[in-house]
């Protein structure tokens, strides 16, 4: 299946769904166990996170198709907050995410300057511009199933990585 999708995109998206997929699953396991702990006092055994679990279905309220059609409601202004809140939200926990990956572990020479994003200076609302211009480029079915976090970081990735 060939998507509409550009080259240079679709290598960042896959290291960006890669990333996301570890952190989901860090966040999923962390909140069974929190979960499993407050329900049972007694829990003989933590559970353990598997990576080779599928990944859960998109949310159809928060696919890169709901938000790029809530992005481009520019005379809505709860639309707008919508939007500029789950891209800000989007952005800096990926950040965290970066800054806490290259605290954690031991990474190679400049690779959290790869997947790391420059926005100094940067206007939230550019940001939003170029994202509902990116998402236009996509097929709406693809938009349809692929996460709004994903596409998000793809598009911001492409016009703002730092290398």
């Amino acid at each position: 299946m060939q998507r509409n999708v550009p080259r240079s995109a679709a290598r960042v998206a896959t290291g960006l769904v890669m990333a996301a997929a570890l952190g989901l699953a860090s966040l999923a396991h962390a909140q069974t166990s929190a979960q499993t702990s407050t329900q049972t006092a007694q829990a003989a055994q933590p559970l353990s996170p598997t990576l080779s679990q599928a990944a859960p279905p998109v949310d159809p309220t928060f696919s890169a198709y709901s938000l790029a059609q809530t992005c481009k409601q520019k005379t809505d202004n709860v639309a707008q907050g919508q939007c500029v809140g789950a891209i800000r939200g989007i952005i800096h926990g990926y950040q965290y995410g970066v800054l806490l990956l290259g605290q954690r572990s031991a990474l190679p020479a400049n690779e959290t300057q790869r997947v790391s994003l420059c926005l100094r200076n940067v206007q939230v609302s550019s940001i939003v511009d170029e994202f509902v211009a990116d998402a236009g480029q996509v097929n709406e079915d693809s938009l349809r199933h692929t996460p709004a976090e994903v596409a998000v970081l793809g598009s911001v990735h492409m016009h703002h990585s730092c290398n």
